[in-house]
């Protein structure tokens, strides 16, 4: 019997997740908190691994071996023998708190509990917990099967032990792991969002349209995504979030947030998911 990878949240980074693991050979059980999020997680995964069957990297057969090992529910206590744990549910501290307190009371004490955050502190969620050694931030990039990149986070308590089973984890997972400490925003995001939000104030105080900007960074810095494309790619929404993670933080001015881009979260402008963000979709 191969061993039990647990994900928590069926969104975009959470059936990313769920499909790389079971790719790899592992068996996942995906928990969500309604069997509608379940199911469009599930819609999503088949998509995805069908584009593979479509460019022939990808037999049919392996592409449906791929979904038999992946197992849905909106129980907790389904994910009791899973190996190691990664929570991707909403950027907020108090909801992945919640999280970890319960997984904390229903895994077995070996359990790793790992976070998918992009900003939140990995000692905090650890702190939470019985076993802040074997609490640390695994975060994948999006889309989860196409990016390389795991930045692995090691919180004030995390020990060594886990870090080496997590590195080893994500290589089996066929990903990167670059490590770091638990400083808000890690590295990814401590130096991608605040060229987001500069971009957004360049916007803000009319220096240029969206398009000039986003073309200035394209084609000047050999970016892939100008950075109002990617915003909206993120959404508006946990930019935002992020930024306020960076400014409370590190209590430095230079974190804080664009009027714009908080006037555009308000408005409901969060990006792509909501049709319309710096771009229409």
């Amino acid at each position: 019997m191969s061993e039990l990878f647990g994900v928590i949240g069926a969104g975009t980074m959470g059936n990313g997740i769920a499909q790389v693991a079971a790719r790899a050979g592992f068996d996942v059980v995906i928990r969500d908190v309604a069997e509608a999020f379940l199911a469009r997680g599930m819609t999503t995964i088949d998509k995805s691994l069908q584009r593979d069957v479509d460019k022939e990297r990808l037999s049919g057969e392996e592409k449906q071996a791929i979904i038999g090992r992946i197992r849905t529910t909106t129980d907790l206590a389904s994910l009791s023998d899973a190996i190691i744990v990664v929570e991707a549910v909403t950027e907020d501290l108090a909801v992945k708190t919640e999280v970890f307190r319960a997984l904390d009371q229903i895994t077995k004490a070996d359990t790793i509990l790992a976070s998918n955050t992009s900003s939140i502190s990995i000692t905090k969620l650890g702190a939470a917990t019985g076993r802040p050694d074997k609490v640390i931030g695994m975060h994948f990039m999006n889309p989860v099967p196409v990016m390389k990149l795991v930045e692995v986070i090691r919180g004030a308590a995390t020990s060594d032990a886990t870090y080496d089973r997590v590195r080893g984890l994500s290589e089996k997972l066929g990903k990167t792991p670059l490590e770091c400490q638990d400083y808000p925003g890690f590295i990814s995001n401590r130096v991608l969002m605040p060229m987001i939000n500069e971009a957004i104030f360049a916007l803000h105080e009319g220096v240029a349209t969206r398009e000039s900007i986003d073309g200035i960074m394209k084609m000047g810095m050999n970016h892939p995504m100008g950075p109002l494309t990617l915003a909206d790619f993120i959404g508006l929404d946990v930019c935002l979030a992020i930024m306020n993670v960076l400014y409370e933080g590190f209590a430095d001015s230079k974190y804080r947030p664009c009027p714009l881009l908080k006037r555009y979260v308000d408005a409901g402008w969060l990006g792509r998911k909501s049709g319309r963000g710096f771009y229409e979709y």
